[in-house]
């Protein structure tokens, strides 16, 4: 059965305008809002325990400082998969290291199997570069966040300032000392809002996306941006 073209544009023109009354909208700013907070935190955590790790090879406490190191990450890449599937939507499977992870340890034997699982599982290594790789991601959604904040909001509130006493506002060369103008200008506002949330939530899917190929169990493709 076919749609007429008439259809299928009234659909796309709902999904375009509809973005902003999604909750889903607003769980991927949350998603890309912690990106550069949790990121960086990440960032700092795994260098240091790795570098005094390193530096510490030498000595009985630099490779279980590694180890250690190495198990916070894949800890961390954990709970990225749920944050994923949290808030984006995206099926992401945690590393195949955290499975009993909360198992007890049986002496010796079971801490040297359990160090053996983490260091051979092929999702302990690509989760420990997307815990690196996250402050990279979380710089350009703060980027993102920022930017596109800064110029739908400039825009949205320029009937209230156009003509505020001392303030000449300006919209890039143009300035704007009129009411028809500031009018104008918002509704080109609400046009960069809607065009900014569809671009933000393709960042958000993107990242959770780069969170499951990573941790290598694949997606969910019915998920919704």
């Amino acid at each position: 059965m076919s749609h007429s073209p008439q259809r299928g544009s009234a659909a796309a023109l709902r999904q375009f305008l509809g973005v902003p009354f999604r909750a889903q909208t607003y769980r991927n700013l949350a998603y890309l809002a912690l990106a550069f907070p949790l990121g960086l935190a990440y960032f700092v955590g795994v260098s240091v325990g790795l570098s005094t790790g390193l530096g510490l090879a030498v000595t009985l406490v630099g490779l279980p400082l590694l180890v250690l190191t190495l198990a916070a990450a894949v800890g961390l890449a954990g709970f990225e998969a749920k944050l994923a599937s949290w808030l984006v939507g995206v099926d992401a499977t945690p590393p195949a290291a955290l499975r009993g992870m909360d198992q007890p340890l049986d002496g010796v034997d079971g801490l040297v199997d359990a160090t053996k699982r983490l260091v051979t599982t092929p999702t302990t290594w690509t989760g420990l570069l997307l815990v690196l790789l996250k402050l990279a991601f979380g710089v350009v959604a703060f980027t993102a966040l920022v930017t596109a904040g800064a110029v739908a909001g400039s825009l949205l509130t320029a009937p209230l300032f156009y003509d505020a006493p001392g303030v000449t506002y300006t919209t890039g060369a143009y300035a704007v000392d009129t009411l028809p103008e500031a009018l104008a200008a918002a509704g080109l506002g609400v046009l960069v809002a809607l065009v900014s949330l569809h671009l933000l939530n393709g960042l958000a899917k993107l990242g959770a996306v780069a969170t499951a190929l990573l941790l290598g169990d694949g997606v969910d493709p019915a998920t919704e941006a």
